[in-house]
């Protein structure tokens, strides 16, 4: 996929210059040690980089200034080695306009029972200058992840690396540009919103673009481009021979490869990682984009089917928070049920559902497309890997936005799908469809969504966070009645949070 460029996480570690020279030599290269211990996992999406320890009010604010004008710091990670005042923090903090993790640890695992002194102790006191902090951090109200427990220990850089990845996701989403080709599906709601207040609380732009402009790109697509797209599709994908062979469809498959080759010059041209179209807004175009538009998002773009700007801007940060993980992202919609002794979801769309997902090498065909524009489009099918994975829907309340997070659990079809012209994905939701379901509806979810087999919860968590954005999370523990009693809540929280 389009990964991002190789960014950074930086670990302060405070301290003060009370203890002197020696202990701040060994808080130094203890902290070198974990940095260098956590980059050697492999595990971590981004560079940890050491900081020089800070030991005063006027190193913490100046580091924090360093973090906000950095285009490669994507947050820091704080430590406590020793005792650092908090009130030396404030300034700091008061400016620092990075995403921060918390980290509550201890350099030694175990303490030398039989050497241990006060030299030893005054060294290492994480146990109360991390609560000095965090006093800090609550008095001034600043939203931060917590994560304790011995650096070493693999749930703690677990937690480490989700944070990191939500941290890359909130960069990007504070650089996104999304594209908007035609308009939102008419008299839909879901998929309308506040562009504006969306850029202030996301960061992210929205643009629309007439359909004349992408048609002028994608007519200068050559042949030859063409014919070298085509060579990619046979190398990647399940082909019977007899599609090449047939002039009709073998033109169908051209159409989506200047389709694909068209789009991918104008987003990358403007700077664009997400778009959204409409099937009932194609003036110019051969028809709605199927194949291109699955093989754009496997290589990392986000999309919105019927202008659905607010998905298709989550699909590519959660894609760029998933990068490296197994498995996919896809932008994805609820369209059927199968009411059985297992109640389940068969997720689809028209044709855009992204093949990153697939639990097998999709196969290429060509199928009539019978909305909006009615004619044969080249297009993916496979159904998704087996496993657990997320749904979120990003939604407009109208006073603040709201993620919405199902886990699920997704399995194999029971029977092969024959007659299923689009690839789908068949899911049983957490704790059950009865309660998923009505819990979806409460709280406002649309039928689209962002579709996660990398991205956990707690990392969206995490994102929301970092964005302040509200979050309601359906999960095996969810009931109705408390369910509808934190939306009441939430909602008096939000009002009050945000004044008048």
């Amino acid at each position: 996929m389009q990964q991002v460029k190789q960014k950074e996480v930086w670990l302060v570690t405070g301290s003060q210059h009370l203890y002197g020279p020696k202990v701040l030599e060994t808080v130094a290269g203890d902290s070198q040690t974990i940095v260098k211990g956590l980059n050697e996992t492999g595990k971590l999406p981004v560079n940890m980089v050491f900081k020089p320890v800070v030991k005063t009010p006027q190193e913490i604010h100046a580091l924090c200034q360093q973090a906000n004008a950095s285009a490669e710091c994507v947050g820091l990670v704080m430590w406590m080695h020793t005792f650092s005042p908090a009130k030396m923090w404030i300034a700091g903090l008061n400016e620092l306009r990075k995403p921060f993790l918390h980290l509550h640890t201890q350099f030694n695992a175990e303490l030398p029972w039989s050497e241990i002194n006060m030299n030893y102790m005054n060294t290492h006191q994480s146990a109360h200058g991390d609560r000095e902090f965090g006093f800090i951090g609550t008095r001034m109200r600043k939203e931060r992840k917590v994560v304790v427990g011995h650096w070493q220990k693999e749930e703690v850089q677990a937690q480490i690396d989700d944070w990191c990845r939500a941290a890359l996701g909130w960069h990007e989403s504070r650089s996104l540009k999304v594209a908007r080709f035609g308009d939102n599906m008419r008299q839909v709601a879901v998929t309308e919103g506040d562009k504006v207040a969306a850029q202030i609380q996301f960061g992210y732009e929205v643009h629309g673009y007439s359909l004349a402009e992408l048609v002028d790109v994608v007519e200068q697509v050559s042949d030859a481009e063409i014919n070298s797209q085509l060579e990619q599709y046979r190398q990647d994908y399940d082909i019977a021979p007899a599609l090449l062979e047939d002039s009709h469809q073998l033109a169908m498959l051209k159409n989506e490869a200047r389709l694909e080759l068209g789009m991918s010059k104008f987003l990358d041209d403007g700077g664009f990682n997400a778009y959204t179209n409409c099937f009932e807004n194609l003036a110019g175009l051969t028809g709605l984009p199927g194949l291109a538009t699955q093989r754009m998002m496997a290589r990392g773009y986000g999309y919105g089917a019927e202008g659905d700007w607010k998905t298709s801007a989550m699909v590519r940060v959660m894609k760029v928070m998933g990068q490296g993980r197994q498995g996919g992202t896809s932008f994805m919609e609820d369209y059927t049920y199968n009411l059985g002794a297992r109640d389940q979801v068969l997720g689809a769309h028209m044709l855009e559902v992204c093949p990153s997902i697939a639990a097998q090498k999709p196969r290429l065909e060509v199928h009539h497309h019978s909305i909006g524009v009615r004619c044969d489009v080249a297009r993916l099918l496979f159904t998704a890997q087996p496993g657990p994975a997320v749904n979120l829907s990003p939604i407009d309340l109208g006073n603040r936005f709201r993620f919405l997070i199902n886990e699920v659990d997704t399995v194999a079809p029971p029977a092969d799908l024959p007659h299923l012209p689009v690839a789908s994905a068949l899911w049983e939701p957490r704790p059950n469809l009865s309660v998923a379901a009505a819990a979806w509806i409460h709280a406002g979810g649309a039928h689209h969504t962002v579709y996660s087999q990398q991205v956990s919860t707690e990392m969206l968590e995490d994102f929301a966070e970092m964005a302040g954005v509200e979050t309601i999370i359906i999960d095996a523990d969810t009931n109705i009645r408390a369910l509808k009693s934190e939306l009441r809540q939430n909602a008096a929280y939000y009002h009050l949070n945000q004044g008048l």
